[in-house]
Formats: structure tokens, C-alpha cells, sequence
């Protein structure tokens, strides 16, 4: 798959039952959280959420295959926070996520929101973390990485 055949959308919570099968593969299913649809339609709120949120499908072949999702936020002394990030392993390592953040980066950016969070705890996904260092993301808090200034996510200056 190239990027070119790869499109990007608003996601809403009608697209759940298509971002929860993007976590089925070959080996078993990957966790996923239950509550998305419920975050989606803006009655979840994670610790010190703000009302405006959003999410990007990556779609491939009719099929998604990655997503992303976030919110305003006061949590860590940050204006905004990335929620959900997903890139099923099949696509990995071929920019879907790096496009993905852009997308979310640049609507946090259009909201008023620079300093930017993001948690990076967690076994089952070791490789959140270089991927978020990647992109520039540093250290905030126990298990919290983040942007002073997600614009430069947008520049495309560290991904």
C-alpha cells in the first residue's frame, strides 16, 4: 500500500465498529478501548478533558486501518492531549501515523492549543514512545510526553 492510496477522514461514532476491526489480525486481536464511541459522542471524558474533540480515519481499500483522537484538555498543564492513536501492525512504519498526527496536530493548532500531552505508559505498545520521540514529543510527567509547541508537528520539522 502506498501513501497515495491511503485517504484520511473525520471519524464520528458510526466509524467505531471499523476502527475496533482494525485491531483484529492475523495473530489475535489487539485491545482496543470499549469506550470510543462514548468519547466520540462526548459523553466519556478522560481526566481534565474539554468538551472539543475530534478523530481521523486512515482508510485503505474501503477498509480503516488506523485512526486518531483528541481532545482540549488541563491535564499537565497542557491545552490539548492526543487520546487515541492506532495504526494497525500490517501498516506500520509507512507514515499512516505520522499523517495521522498532522491531521490532529493541525485541528489542536486551529483551536488554540500549542502545548500539547500525550501519555506513553504501557507495555502492550512499546513502540508509542519512540514514536512520539520521533516526533518530538518530550518527557512532561511520569508516563506523559508532550509538545511545547505542536506546531512543529504541523512543519513536519521532526517527522
Amino acid at each position: 500500500m502506498t501513501p497515495s492510496t491511503i485517504s484520511y477522514r473525520v471519524a464520528t461514532s458510526a466509524d467505531v465498529p471499523a476502527m475496533e476491526a482494525c485491531h483484529v489480525t492475523k495473530d489475535g486481536v489487539i485491545p482496543y478501548d470499549s469506550r470510543m464511541a462514548a468519547y466520540l459522542n462526548g459523553y466519556h471524558h478522560p481526566q481534565k478533558a474539554l468538551p472539543p474533540r475530534i478523530s481521523y480515519l486512515a482508510v485503505a481499500e474501503g477498509a480503516v486501518i488506523g485512526y486518531i483522537a483528541g481532545h482540549l484538555t488541563t491535564r499537565n498543564a497542557c491545552a490539548a492531549e492526543v487520546q487515541y492513536l492506532f495504526v494497525s501492525p500490517g501498516h506500520r512504519r509507512n507514515g499512516i501515523g505520522t499523517a495521522l498526527l498532522k491531521r490532529l496536530a493541525a485541528w489542536f493548532l486551529e483551536n488554540g492549543a500549542h502545548r500539547v500531552c500525550v501519555p506513553v505508559a504501557g507495555d502492550s505498545f512499546p513502540e508509542t514512545k519512540p514514536f512520539y520521540e520521533h516526533a518530538g514529543a518530550a518527557p512532561l510527567v511520569k508516563n506523559w510526553h508532550g509538545w511545547n509547541d505542536i506546531a512543529v508537528v504541523v512543519a513536519g520539522s521532526r517527522v
